[in-house]
């Protein structure tokens, strides 16, 4: 299985950039994880946030193939606990899933080609946060849900 987290932008701020690094090579070599930033879109400032979003979805389109999962990370997704989401995962490699793609959208959200593309939504908080910080915490977890497979104490109950 490999599981892409696909972003829009790059991360400019370095401490956010190390953090991240420090967990992508500890998550498991057969999960194929890959996080892939897509460049901004030039000229957005003369964009309106719906021609802004049409124009990423090209983008995410770009990466995705019909028969991938896609999961949305959005403040309207499900919220799960990070020993379901490990099931979540667990699942997938269990039903023969090839690769999951989790966007990370653009600061308006997705367009409605993306929703309508979607196969869930998922959500890491209530709360808002960066774009940044929201590539951290969810490799953070991916890593979390690694070891909680695999037994190991990393997490607690």
């Amino acid at each position: 299985m490999r599981i892409n987290l696909i972003c829009i932008g790059k991360t400019d701020d370095k401490e956010m950039v190390s953090l991240i690094r420090y967990y992508i090579p500890r998550i498991p070599k057969h999960w194929n994880f890959e996080m892939l930033e897509i460049p901004d879109i030039k000229n957005a400032k003369n964009l309106t946030p719906e021609q802004l979003k049409k124009e990423e979805a090209k983008l995410f389109q770009n990466h995705i193939e019909s028969s991938d999962l896609v999961i949305l990370l959005d403040e309207k997704g499900k919220q799960f606990t990070s020993r379901e989401f490990s099931e979540k995962i667990d699942h997938w490699m269990g039903s023969s899933v090839k690769k999951v793609n989790i966007l990370i959208g653009g600061a308006y959200g997705f367009s409605d080609e993306i929703y309508q593309r979607a196969n869930e939504k998922m959500s890491l908080s209530k709360m808002t946060f960066t774009h940044q910080m929201i590539r951290l915490f969810f490799v953070e977890q991916i890593y979390r849900a690694a070891t909680i497979l695999q037994g190991k104490p990393y997490h607690n109950d």
